[in-house]
């Protein structure tokens, strides 16, 4: 049977001619017919896809969001620990403006009779210590001379050395550190006011933020608890409620140790008969309890430079006091006034102090430990917890009695295997 032809096709001397550009034709570089599809395997493979612009786009766009969110946040950053400052103010004077609106008085003239009086203390506690501090200046300035004198005749009497107190002032007076220290202190006025300056509006944003918080406590809860599911709302009230009791029961034992400290340094100053003994009390009080562990030392630093310049002996004195009073207080004063308050172990109280150092400079200090506290109590409310098996070893005692039982036991059983081994060996003999 034959293939079919078509009539109309050219012939040539050995047959049909198939028609250019069919499948079968072919030009000096190869098939003609399969030109086509292999330039469109090229196009495509060099065509860009379309989701590539796209996601360039949005990968520059999301790259613009984080560089402004992180300018943006650098910029805020101050503000932001005010707001956390004051958040934490607002938290330690809740429970009194709680009282005072419970019997009737509206809670804005609470919150600001509450908030003057702390003010009112703050204030007069810093010009207390101001004016001590400038007076103790006046003295030693005043007194300089006779300071430099006692220390060059120990000098001369010791090394056996032949100083006077005109060579030694010519000297200092003379020297280029001091000049440099002269000018450096005059150029750095304006930035110290500036300081000073900045200070004080930071002070006022901090309590007039506390002061919105407590006055507008409800509200802002209300707020809050308006944007989540009923669940969330009892839980975000019990973590504000445990803040609101860890953040007050810390100022309340801290404030009650504070007290305890300042009485307990008064009477050593009037005893040494060291100056301003009031306002050195007030000073080692609040200082050594609100720097936890190490506040004690920097605190007994400033009544040690007063005592030292009554009697050098009376620094030793003050810093032997110092000393045995801060084993006192670890030991005996602060588990018995923090167990109900705030019960956290001294280890993580100095952690967590470090941590917000570290982290929020000043604030994070004085905020850590409330902090740290309210998020142990409120994750403890969440933890299952489990009977303690009665085994010594839990409270730290081993079992000396089984131990030897068992080590004899050990002893017998193994000298028994060997005269066994022994007994068969023998009887293989």
């Amino acid at each position: 049977m034959t293939a079919s032809t078509d009539p109309t096709a050219p012939s040539g001397p050995d047959g049909p001619v198939a028609p250019v550009g069919s499948a079968g034709s072919s030009g000096p570089d190869g098939p003609v017919g399969s030109a086509g599809p292999a330039a469109g395997s090229v196009a495509g493979a060099a065509r860009m896809p379309r989701w590539l612009p796209r996601a360039i786009v949005l990968a520059l766009a999301l790259y613009s969001v984080f560089l402004l969110g992180s300018w943006a946040f650098h910029q805020l950053v101050g503000l932001l620990v005010n707001i956390l400052l004051a958040f934490f103010l607002a938290l330690a004077i809740e429970p009194a403006v709680g009282r005072m609106a419970a019997r009737g008085m509206r809670r804005g003239l609470a919150t600001f009779l509450v908030s003057f009086a702390v003010l009112i203390f703050s204030i007069g506690f810093v010009v207390l210590l101001g004016s001590m501090l400038a007076g103790q200046i006046v003295d030693m300035v005043e007194n300089f001379p006779q300071y430099l004198d006692s220390l060059i005749n120990w000098i001369n009497q010791t090394f056996h050395t032949d100083l006077s107190r005109v060579e030694v002032q010519d000297s200092v007076l003379s020297s280029d550190w001091l000049q440099k220290y002269v000018q450096n202190s005059a150029s750095g006025v304006l930035d110290v006011s500036a300081t000073v300056l900045g200070g004080l509006f930071r002070l006022l944003t901090i309590f007039l933020f506390a002061f919105y918080f407590a006055a507008d406590g409800p509200r802002l809860r209300r707020a809050l608890c308006s944007v989540l599911p009923p669940a969330r709302q009892t839980e975000v009230l019990r973590a504000w409620e445990i803040a609101v009791d860890k953040t007050g029961g810390y100022l309340y034992s801290r404030g009650l140790m504070a007290l305890i400290s300042g009485v307990a340094h008064f009477v050593l100053f009037e005893i040494l008969g060291v100056p301003y003994a009031p306002a050195l009390a007030v000073w080692v009080g609040l200082v050594s309890q609100f720097i936890p562990t190490i506040g004690t030392y920097l605190a007994g630093a400033l009544p040690m430079l007063i005592a030292f310049t009554v009697n050098p002996w009376y620094a030793l004195w003050v810093l032997g006091f110092v000393v045995v009073y801060q084993q006192f207080e670890n030991y005996l004063l602060q588990p018995k006034l923090t167990s109900k308050t705030v019960d956290i172990h001294p280890a993580v109280a100095f952690g967590s102090v470090i941590a917000g150092t570290a982290l929020l400079g000043v604030v994070g200090a004085l905020i850590a430990i409330p902090a740290v506290a309210t998020l142990q109590a409120f994750l403890g409310a969440y933890v299952k917890r489990y009977d303690v098996t009665d085994d010594p070893r839990v409270h730290g005692h081993r079992r000396y009695g089984e131990a030897v039982v068992a080590r004899l036991q050990k002893a017998l059983h193994h000298k028994k295997e060997k005269e066994r081994a022994a007994a068969e060996d023998s009887s293989a003999e």
